[in-house]
């Protein structure tokens, strides 16, 4: 089909070496791949977003990528407007209408990181910096503190959400603090805030942190342990080559450590620094994770995904975690995985 365009929407820059950036390279890859003409806006409050998801709509886009699980309701209103063009909502919460969301359930990889800082943390005391308190971002974070609980089931966790994913010098800052408590292992999901998270690691000696939502090594070699990534270019080539042949149909997609999609990615380099012993119990999870026998962190309803003819996503898989003893539940507030 000639002339198909496809727009993406961020809720930041897409500079972030993170989320924002991984959906930026999802859509040049498939412009590259694909031939499909593509366009980007950044559009951070929830007017702006709306306003971006309708004028695209309004020029006639067959696919929207809404990239957050912020999007859904404004994706839901537009759509009913607009029912001739795809709208795509990253880690939404349900499909409706010609509204899908993809779903990634980051939790599985940051469990693998939390795994390999509990192993190795000489404090005790893990540290996790998050943008804004949203569900996918507080299953995350979950994730992150059960597995280190399963390697050393009396550690220390303490978050801090900045609630801005922009901030990098708030993001320097709120690590700085959680290392003066004695965190020598980082985690984090703020994409541009992150930036600051980074530069405060390689000031602290002993501190070691790991990635979110893209390999991001590269931002501290010998600092970061690993990453819990979520490949976007491939999840997003897998929608845009359904509405180029006309096959497309809205549906909860969703993508864990099985599809390959979300991954835990460890640094190269520092591979020496993981005990056997460890790396194997890390790779005995990863394996159990993907059959479904563990599950990294429970999901709030916000984010059991469903729609039409599907169910939302069942806690019977819940029932079947191996989550340590004294694990607490955080509470959450209605974003993104």
């Amino acid at each position: 089909m000639a002339g198909i365009r496809v727009g993406l929407i961020t809720p930041g820059s897409v500079a972030d070496a993170a989320w924002n950036s991984g959906a930026y390279a999802g859509l040049r890859q498939i412009h590259d791949s694909l031939g499909l003409a593509i366009s980007h806006v950044e559009a951070r409050t929830p007017a702006e977003q709306e306003e971006a998801l309708r004028t695209y709509a309004v020029q006639g886009y067959d696919l929207v990528f809404a990239h957050g699980f912020e999007f859904q309701g404004a994706a839901e209103r537009v759509s009913a407007e607009y029912p001739k063009t795809v709208f795509i909502v990253t880690s939404g919460s349900r499909a409706h209408g010609n509204v899908a969301p993809l779903i990634f359930r980051l939790e599985e990889a940051s469990y693998l990181a939390g795994m390999v800082a509990g192993g190795l943390t000489r404090s005790g005391v893990l540290g996790f910096i998050g943008g804004i308190e949203l569900p996918p971002i507080e299953a995350a974070y979950q994730g992150w503190v059960n597995g280190a609980r399963a390697v050393k089931p009396g550690v220390e966790c303490r978050k801090i959400y900045l609630n801005s994913f922009d901030d990098a010098a708030a993001g320097r800052e709120a690590a700085l603090a959680l290392i003066r408590v004695g965190a020598d292992m980082l985690h984090h999901n703020a994409d541009a805030a992150a930036l600051g998270v980074f530069q405060a690691a390689k000031e602290s000696p002993g501190v070691y942190l790991f990635g979110a939502n893209a390999d991001q090594t590269s931002l501290a070699p010998e600092r970061v342990l690993g990453s819990a990534i979520i490949d976007l270019p491939r999840a997003f080539l897998l929608v845009a080559r359904e509405v180029k042949g006309g096959t497309f149909r809205p549906r909860v997609e969703a993508f864990g450590l099985a599809s390959g999609v979300v991954r835990y990615a460890p640094n190269p380099a520092l591979l020496g620094m993981v005990p056997p012993g460890l790396a194997a119990r890390v790779k005995a999870a990863a394996d159990s994770i993907a059959a479904g026998t563990l599950v990294a962190a429970p999901r709030p309803g916000s984010m059991q995904a469903s729609g039409p003819g599907r169910e939302p996503e069942s806690p019977e898989r819940q029932d079947r975690a191996e989550v340590p003893a004294g694990r607490h539940a955080s509470a959450v507030s209605p974003r993104r995985l």
